[in-house]
């Protein structure tokens, strides 16, 4: 399942870029999971993320400045239904969506009328545990969306 998981992604991604979806910044959405939060961290992010005291020990810090540097929105995920709730927001027109294949292939189908740039998340832990993202392809998808 994994590998049509991973397809379902690709195909996704590709079919956006020919789309060539573009919105201001006030509608981009860069979401994403609670396991890229270190689990030694002691800061309750989930609730609130200005929480983050931007240690660096997790990629939060960095998609923090990105929303901050491209003035788009950011959102933590602690489920499928309230990340399913971000997303199908009305003033929401795109979104970089950050997870595991499994998660993302879930949330496009549920979200098909929503433009969303899917991006797999790394997990040398495994599954659901510090896990990490690429933060040159959220970078590219954000460039792509507001151009």
């Amino acid at each position: 399942m994994e590998f049509i998981d991973k397809k379902v992604v690709s195909i996704n991604n590709l079919m956006l870029k020919f789309r060539k979806k573009k919105c201001t910044p006030k509608n981009l959405l860069i979401l994403f999971p609670h396991c890229i939060q270190n689990s030694q961290c002691k800061q309750n992010v989930k609730n609130d993320l200005s929480e983050c005291k931007r240690c660096g020990k997790c990629k939060i810090k960095d998609l923090l400045e990105f929303s901050e540097k491209y003035g788009v929105n950011i959102c933590l995920a602690t489920g499928g239904r309230v990340a399913l709730q971000k997303v199908m927001a009305e003033d929401i027109h795109g979104v970089i969506a950050i997870a595991c294949e499994k998660e993302l292939r879930t949330g496009l189908m549920a979200a098909m009328s929503k433009a969303i740039f899917a991006v797999p998340n790394l997990r040398p832990h495994g599954y659901c545990k510090d896990t990490d993202v690429y933060l040159d392809e959220v970078r590219e998808a954000i460039e792509q969306f507001l151009q």
